[in-house]
């Protein structure tokens, strides 16, 4: 008892001043990030931007953007997605909890905790419709509920998948319809618990149809629960939509997110959450094309074959075929959603390259994401470093008023973020438009 005494004493100081800080991210961006020396702790520096009110005030875009609320009152909104015709469905999952492993899970999680919105999710999926196109929504229902932490929602035909933390569900779905009646079926099982420690599951369809995919985080930062606790997950896998049939499409990915196909290459990338525990400055959190097959280096190896000493036993034949990804973010941003920008909606100069919605860091001193950037792209790849486009979620005191989770387009191009914190999709759009 003495010991987590002082272990709650020690993460309450972290928490408070933000000790080790971390080093400028900028030297993080891009396909070359700085990689400073590993520095490992008994426990790791924590500083989590407790919650405050947004009371009036909207978040921050640049001089030839204009953001506004779109809707609100959601309960822990954490995925958005726009359907054929043009209404948006924001899921509000009721994330499951997980056991305590370790004395130091249970101040990590107070911890975390702080950086919380307090209302608690609804493990329904709520229909947004803007009937005229002014970017506003006149219309909304509860499409789905009773459902089983969801995150991933994608249309295909006339079926709507819905990624529960333990299975893919099919619902039959005629886009308009404001509510869906009919029982779902299970396509497949998903890894779920008992420990579920990524328990989010992206999800997306290849551009035929014929296949989904489905990101599976990892059960563990490092494999503190046991490699067999990993069985089936860290990857991202391909689904026949007509058999439920599964395999491998990509392994060593601790936790992917926002899976997207590229609009003009047909590929299939995605952002990562990297490990914890290894330093304010690393791991880089990244973007990156999926290639089919290949091993993306977790547990036992970071940023391609920078061997991880923690993972026992080692495995250098595995650390020997991890490749690297295309793209860093920065260290502990927490990358959670993702989208191509394909509309006119946006200035030209947002034209074609990635949005990527940047939940904010836990495990460093200085804060770390809490913003949407955008990365410029050419010929199918990342062609410029990330800029800051919409920031403000922390306000002038240090707390978050909210933190943008993912990322989508309405019909008219406007970029949509749902912010889980402020429980609110926020809404930008060229200026004047």
């Amino acid at each position: 008892m003495r010991a987590l005494l002082l272990l709650a004493g020690t993460a309450a100081l972290l928490a408070g001043c933000g000790a080790r800080g971390g080093g400028d991210p900028s030297t993080q961006l891009g396909p070359n990030p700085r990689l400073p020396a590993i520095n490992q702790y008994v426990m790791p520096p924590m500083h989590v931007a407790g919650v405050t009110a947004w009371n009036g005030a909207v978040p921050t875009v640049p001089g030839d953007l204009t953001v506004r609320p779109y809707a609100g009152d959601f309960r822990n909104v954490r995925q958005l997605y726009t359907l054929s015709n043009g209404d948006v469905l924001a899921v509000e999952p009721k994330g499951p909890s997980e056991p305590v492993q370790r004395p130091k899970d249970i101040i990590v999680n107070w911890v975390q905790g702080f950086g919380h919105a307090k209302t608690g999710g609804a493990d329904r999926i709520t229909l947004l419709r803007d009937s005229d196109g002014d970017g506003r929504v006149d219309q909304r229902s509860v499409l789905v509920d009773h459902l089983h932490a969801p995150f991933g929602v994608v249309q295909v035909g006339g079926d709507l998948y819905v990624a529960n933390t333990d299975a893919i569900v099919r619902f039959p779905f005629t886009p308009g319809q404001t509510r869906i009646t009919a029982p779902g079926t299970i396509l497949t099982q998903l890894p779920g618990g008992p420990i579920d420690h990524h328990w989010t599951k992206s999800l997306t369809a290849s551009p035929d149809g014929s296949k989904l995919y489905v990101g599976i985080g990892s059960n563990s930062n490092i494999t503190e629960n046991g490699i067999e606790a990993e069985q089936e997950r860290a990857r991202i896998w391909e689904v026949d939509r007509a058999s439920g049939a599964h395999r491998p499409y990509a392994t060593g990915l601790r936790n992917p997110n926002g899976l997207t196909f590229h609009p003009q290459t047909g590929q299939l990338w995605t952002v990562v959450n990297e490990r914890d525990e290894l330093g304010p400055d690393l791991v880089p959190d990244y973007m990156t094309a999926v290639t089919p097959g290949a091993f993306y280096g977790w547990p036992y190896s970071y940023w391609g074959q920078h061997r991880d000493p923690r993972v026992q036993p080692q495995r250098p034949d595995l650390v020997a075929r991890a490749i690297l990804p295309d793209y860093s973010l920065s260290s502990h941003v927490a990358p959670l959603g993702m989208a191509f920008n394909t509309g006119t909606g946006l200035p030209a100069r947002f034209a074609g390259g990635a949005f990527v919605a940047e939940h904010g860091s836990w495990n460093r001193g200085h804060l770390n994401g809490y913003k949407v950037v955008y990365v410029p792209f050419a010929n199918g790849r990342p062609s410029g470093k990330a800029v800051d486009v919409v920031t403000g979620f922390i306000d002038a005191a240090g707390k978050a008023r909210g933190r943008p989770v993912t990322v989508a387009f309405d019909r008219t191009g406007a970029l949509l973020i749902a912010d889980d914190v402020g429980n609110m999709v926020w809404r930008v759009s060229a200026k004047g438009r």
